[in-house]
């Protein structure tokens, strides 16, 4: 097993916290609520407002690619890099460090993490760990807000163009978001987010090209905002879509979420979903510590600068046994 995770971390153990740490360190149950039959579900009513606006940006991003023979080799490289600065709002940000607390951070790195999560445009920290604590909770079910079991579409994108199941605002209601609304930081990104996400998400990746080398601003916000925003969003869609319908499932046969290492290479590490949906509290996400996982590796680079700190482990013997227990005996190995 590769791991350069920090000496000081928490190690933790398979004893569950309590009920109000929202998420549990090695997940052992199935989804408690049960999926509706499709006759028995409400009739689907699609929010036009949302097919239109990602229509609109599929088509965008299509047309960017054809700027790029046209654009500065330095914009290439800045919308490849503003990419992971996104991407790590996300899953260093809200998902691994708000979602799932399996870590805890300083102020500035917070600060940072929110302002990063602005540039990604995926909802607000408040929303997203709302709905991503309710998902894992109630994986698969009607209460799961992109259940894989409605269909791949469902769950990659149809979920965010349609309204959501009643299930996941009353399911939801049962869960502890009082760690949320009590970090000052959230609720600050929460009320002044729209100016925060048009700033990060648009203005900052189009200006600085223009500004530094001389592109243009057409080519700029093609390429930096609106091409690398939509990637960003597909790539953390294909959690919920392909890592829920494909892959390998070493440590839990038994649910959706699968080992995908094409997901873990586009969302910058959250493609060890079977491990991941077994031990949600992990910090690292994977068995293989930093290996195709870049969000471990910034966080490990946070906590040696002191930004970062008491990240949350599962002990080797805990992952065997639960291997040996409920897994589908499949196994991969880091050369």
């Amino acid at each position: 097993m590769v791991s350069m995770a920090p000496r000081n971390v928490i190690m933790q153990t398979d004893k569950e916290p309590s009920a109000t740490d929202g998420m549990v360190v090695e997940s052992d149950s199935l989804p408690s609520a049960e999926v509706a039959e499709p006759s028995k579900r409400r009739p689907v009513q699609i929010v036009w407002r949302n097919v239109i606006v990602m229509t609109l940006l599929h088509l965008g991003a299509v047309y960017a690619l054809i700027l790029v023979p046209q654009s500065h080799p330095l914009t290439w490289l800045w919308t490849f890099l503003y990419y992971l600065f996104a991407a790590l709002g996300i899953t260093a940000g809200t998902h691994r460090l708000w979602a799932h607390k399996s870590y805890k951070a300083r102020a500035p790195l917070r600060a940072l993490l929110a302002l990063m999560n602005a540039a990604a445009c995926q909802n607000d920290i408040l929303d997203w760990s709302r709905d991503h604590r309710v998902h894992h909770k109630y994986s698969e079910t009607d209460a799961d807000p992109h259940n894989a079991k409605r269909g791949f579409f469902f769950a990659h994108v149809g979920w965010l163009l349609v309204r959501k199941h009643p299930d996941v605002m009353e399911k939801g209601k049962g869960l502890d978001f009082s760690d949320l609304y009590a970090d000052q930081i959230v609720m600050f990104q929460r009320r002044f987010y729209f100016p925060l996400m048009c700033l990060m998400c648009f203005v900052v990746p189009t200006v600085i090209p223009w500004y530094f080398w001389g592109e243009s601003l057409w080519n700029a916000y093609f390429l930096a905002a609106i091409l690398r925003y939509c990637v960003g969003l597909n790539a953390t869609w294909s959690v919920n879509s392909f890592a829920h319908l494909w892959g390998t499932r070493p440590y839990d046969k038994r649910i959706n979420p699968a080992e995908n290492l094409s997901v873990a290479l586009s969302a910058v590490g959250e493609g060890f979903h079977n491990y991941h949906h077994t031990f949600p509290s992990d910090y690292a996400t994977s068995e293989y510590g930093w290996y195709l996982n870049i969000t471990t590796v910034f966080i490990n680079c946070m906590y040696y600068l002191g930004q970062a700190y008491d990240m949350k482990t599962t002990p080797a013997r805990v992952v065997d046994m639960r291997k040996q227990r409920t897994g589908d005996g499949s196994t991969w190995k880091v050369q």
